[in-house]
């Protein structure tokens, strides 16, 4: 959540900052803040000089019931009229805050100086790992297809298109990548490994900047009001809702593995074949909490825990740093991981490595204490994908099948699928 402190005593640091986003509708919205805010502070002093007013009258009725043992009429009159209009004022006052609260929660973060600016067009790439294939072969729902280990078509039947069913060698080699992955966090770059709830309550999504904002990209239960979980980022940053850590285990990290729903209202008809866009899928998600002198350091340490799985995995990839035109809503800065998919011929995002600042532990009340005694003072949070599968499943198939038509599984993978090859039934 924006620091409305900040805005109240640098708003021209605040606007440039997000006009850097290049979203006109969030200069009417800081009008709009500014304006409340004004407005609150107004009542506040009406009402702490009404409450004086309150406490000194008080004392003279005191005075004069021990001296006349009772208040006259005019006196009670004025009493009563005092207490009418702070009890007003008080409700005036709280349903601005409510108001204000609401539409802070619209305002997004603000985006680091070293995002460049402009759109996505303008985003930078930062270092690339590894020789990109040749581009053409068939792409990844063909390989799968001949392979026998993905059924779009069942997974349509069953729930919509966006809900991939994968089968045999295909599910096998999905848990593999799940196992894999957690392994090599929890056991090389130090994380706890957590198993979250599927489903969050509205604060929860809120904590962390999936609502109100983007409420049409959520699963939403009846009559429960919960929320199947977009990422795990959700339910793990908000382990510490409501907590003052000791800063002295900070930097912690955590590791989780959960399916992921995204409804994604708005991309019908975008990059829909095979992988490259569903609503259901497998996802190993990172998350940190550190203190703001080392979020930086950390964001850096992340990004790189996030490589070592393309790696270990042989795809070759690029780290794109994004434009402050194409930051996600709660980022202030982010590195998306593309690996290369030869047979769509394209570079495909499947991991995105984010710092939020301060921003998710203002809506999620997250704070650390520096030294024992200290004053409480807000963590940053960070997270990575580590990583998404689909996409990465999709870039593996391309990048590692054989002219025989069979993948050959990278060394760190196959102990984990238990074979180092796939290859359709009867094939080589």
């Amino acid at each position: 959540m924006i620091d409305l402190k900040l805005l109240r005593a640098s708003p021209d640091q605040v606007r440039a900052a997000l006009a850097r986003r290049g979203d006109a509708s969030i200069t009417r919205l800081l009008d709009e803040l500014e304006a409340l805010d004004i407005r609150r502070r107004a009542l506040t002093g009406q009402l702490d000089q009404l409450k004086a007013e309150r406490n000194a009258a008080a004392q003279v009725d005191a005075r004069l019931m021990k001296e006349k043992g009772e208040l006259p009429a005019d006196v009670r009159a004025q009493r009563k009229q005092l207490g009418e209009r702070i009890a007003g004022l008080d409700v005036e006052l709280r349903n601005l805050e409510i108001e204000l609260e609401r539409k802070a929660l619209f305002v997004p973060n603000l985006p680091l100086p070293e995002s460049p600016d402009g759109d996505a067009s303008h985003n930078k790439i930062v270092r690339t790992w590894g020789e990109p294939a040749p581009a053409g072969g068939p792409p990844h729902w063909e390989i799968a297809e001949s392979l026998g280990i993905l059924d779009l078509v069942r997974g349509a039947k069953l729930a919509g298109s966006g809900f991939p069913v994968f089968v045999g060698a295909g599910a096998r080699l999905v848990r593999a990548l799940i196992n894999f992955m957690l392994d090599l966090h929890t056991r090389e770059h130090g994380y706890v490994e957590v198993e979250p709830p599927l489903l969050a309550r509205r604060e929860i999504m809120t904590g962390t900047g999936q609502l109100p904002k983007f409420a049409d990209d959520a699963y939403r239960t009846e009559p429960d009001d919960l929320f199947l979980i977009p990422t795990a980022e959700v339910p793990v940053t908000n382990l510490l809702r409501d907590e003052i850590v000791d800063g002295a285990t900070l930097p912690r990290g955590y590791v989780a593995y959960t399916p992921c729903f995204r409804r994604e209202a708005g991309a019908a008809g975008k990059d829909t074949r095979g992988l490259l866009r569903v609503h259901q899928f497998d996802k190993v998600e990172l998350v940190q909490f550190s203190r703001a002198a080392t979020s930086a350091t950390e964001h850096e340490r992340l990004t790189g825990h996030a490589e070592e799985v393309l790696r270990r995995l042989e795809l070759p990839y690029r780290v794109v740093l994004l434009a402050a035109g194409d930051l996600g809503f709660a980022s202030a800065k982010t590195y998306d991981l593309e690996v290369w998919a030869p047979g769509v011929s394209a570079w495909l995002e499947c991991s995105s490595s984010s710092s939020f600042t301060d921003f998710q532990a203002r809506r999620a009340n997250i704070r650390c204490r520096p030294q024992p005694g200290g004053k409480p003072e807000f963590v940053h949070t960070l997270n990575a994908s580590g990583v998404a599968l689909p996409r990465t499943i999709a870039a593996l198939l391309e990048t590692h099948r054989q002219p025989d038509g069979a993948v050959v599984l990278p060394p760190a993978l196959a102990p984990y699928v238990g074979t180092e090859r796939l290859a359709a039934a009867g094939g080589g």
